[in-house]
C-alpha cells in the first residue's frame, strides 16, 4: 500500500512520462501510461485496502477482514477522509459482533468523518440505534433509526427498522 501522496506524485511522473512519449511518437506507450496514471488517481480515491476488506466482508470473513484492515498502519495518514470513514465502518461492523462500546465508537466516528453512499450511512445509524436500544436509551435509538429511514430510500434496511421498532415496542 502506497500512502496517498505518493499515488499522486507517481500519477503526476506517469502522465509527464507519458507526454514525453506522445512527443516522440510513442503513441501506444503514452497512451498505456496514461491508463496507469488512472489507476493510481483511482487508488488515491479508492484505497486498494478497503476494497479488500469490503471483498472479505462480503463473505462474512471478520477475521480476514480485520487482518487486512490491520495492514493500514495510521489511517489518518494513508487515507482521505472519507476512506477514513470507511475505514471506521468496517470495523464497528466488526467490533459490532464482540464489543458494543468500541463498536459504537467506530460508528460515531464513522458518522462525523462522513460516507460516500446514503444507504451506507443508513446502516451505520441503523447500528447505532441497535446499540443504543441494547444499552437502554430509548429516546437516542428512535432519533438515529428516524435518520435512518430517511437515509434508506431505495428500502432495503426496511425489514430491520421494523424489527428493531417491535423491539422497542418491548422495552
Amino acid at each position: 500500500m502506497f500512502d496517498k501522496n505518493i499515488k499522486l506524485v507517481l500519477a503526476g511522473i506517469a502522465v509527464a512520462l507519458a507526454i514525453w512519449l506522445f512527443f516522440d511518437n510513442y503513441i501506444g506507450n503514452g497512451i498505456l501510461l496514461l491508463l496507469l496514471a488512472g489507476m493510481f488517481i483511482f487508488l488515491y480515491y479508492k484505497n486498494e485496502v478497503i476494497l479488500m476488506a469490503f471483498l472479505k466482508l462480503r463473505k462474512q470473513d471478520l477475521e480476514g477482514t480485520s487482518k487486512v484492515l490491520e495492514k493500514i498502519k495510521n489511517p489518518e495518514k494513508a487515507l482521505v477522509t472519507k476512506q477514513q470513514g470507511y475505514y471506521n465502518y468496517i470495523n464497528g461492523i466488526i467490533l459490532s459482533q464482540t464489543n458494543l462500546t468500541k463498536a459504537e465508537k467506530y460508528f460515531k466516528k464513522a458518522v462525523k468523518l462522513g460516507l460516500s453512499m446514503d444507504q451506507d450511512m443508513a446502516v451505520v445509524k441503523l447500528n447505532l440505534a441497535g446499540i443504543a436500544m441494547q444499552k437502554r436509551r430509548k429516546r437516542e435509538a428512535q432519533l438515529l433509526l428516524t435518520e435512518a429511514k430517511k437515509l434508506d430510500t431505495q428500502g432495503m434496511l426496511k425489514e430491520q427498522m421494523t424489527m428493531m421498532k417491535q423491539q422497542m415496542k418491548r422495552l
